[in-house]
């Protein structure tokens, strides 16, 4: 049975980029209430039931105001990663900027999970063709790998013609990572974005259950990821917030907990540091 890949991109309700593009800037943040314990606590007790341990992508914003829950995580068994530092996507950040949050994320991690952190993903899937350099920036930070690269058309990220499975991505310095996309499915001739977050709360489980075995039988580990907000149906609403961004962030909440139980219970996951060996046998490479 292939052994599937669950992730959750840790961080609060008000630092998505739907937020900061409806106003609520960083420098707003300290007027939110923390809702991460409830999300957590669903997660937590939902990857229990199911004896399950996962990759936690976590903010270094986040991982500074609660440390405990790094820790708390680590010990549990789970792996954790880095989201950078302030959610703010890659390509609105300078080369410098960006080599700073690579380093200064995967450094607090550390420190405080007491453990390498080898994997990254940048906040809404921001590296694509026009920051490039951010391979180079990973591989000199020291990371082994990368789930930042989404290969498909969307209006805020996308990379349309990388691989869809695994692949050694080479930035245009020479530095190169594995590079681990979230799960998409071919359909009439397109690719179709399956990997989590607001597709897994809009499509039926069906539908989303056919492509993890479509990713199966092409041997490849199915990437998928969600956010400890996407947990949280009571979350306030968020000032700013309409229309389709408000549809995109809150489709589906309620229902999340109990739909991702069923589909733990269908497949075998585990945290992508076990799938690592396996996967950088890829005889991929691509350049960005």
């Amino acid at each position: 049975m292939t052994t599937h890949m669950l992730t959750f991109d840790v961080e609060e309700f008000y630092q998505v980029e739907a937020a900061r593009r409806a106003g609520v800037s960083p420098q707003m943040w300290a007027v939110y209430d923390s809702r991460l314990d409830v999300g957590l606590d669903s997660i937590c007790e939902l990857l229990d039931a199911a004896d399950v341990r996962a990759t936690f992508f976590i903010l270094g914003e986040v991982a500074r105001r609660r440390g405990d829950w790094v820790k708390r995580l680590a010990a549990a068994g789970h792996e954790i990663a880095s989201h950078g530092m302030t959610h703010t996507m890659l390509t609105q950040l300078s080369p410098e900027a960006a080599a700073a949050e690579l380093r200064d994320s995967k450094a607090l991690l550390e420190e405080l999970s007491g453990e390498a952190v080898l994997g990254f993903r940048a906040p809404t899937f921001s590296i694509n063709h026009t920051n490039a350099w951010a391979i180079d920036a990973l591989a000199d930070a020291g990371y082994a790998y990368d789930s930042s690269i989404f290969p498909v058309r969307h209006d805020r990220y996308g990379v349309p013609d990388a691989p869809r499975g695994a692949f050694r991505c080479v930035g245009p310095e020479g530095g190169a990572v594995l590079e681990i996309p979230p799960l998409t499915r071919r359909v009439c001739g397109m690719t179709m974005p399956m990997g989590g977050g607001g597709y897994f709360r809009l499509v039926p489980l069906w539908w989303f259950a056919s492509a993890i075995k479509a990713a199966a039988r092409r041997n490849d580990p199915a990437m998928l990821y969600f956010h400890p907000w996407e947990f949280d149906a009571d979350q306030p609403e968020l000032p700013g917030l309409s229309g389709l961004r408000r549809w995109r962030h809150r489709v589906g909440l309620a229902k999340n907990a109990k739909k991702l139980l069923k589909l733990l219970t269908k497949f075998s996951f585990g945290p992508v540091r076990d799938q690592l060996d396996g996967l950088k046998q890829t005889d991929v490479d691509f350049t960005l």
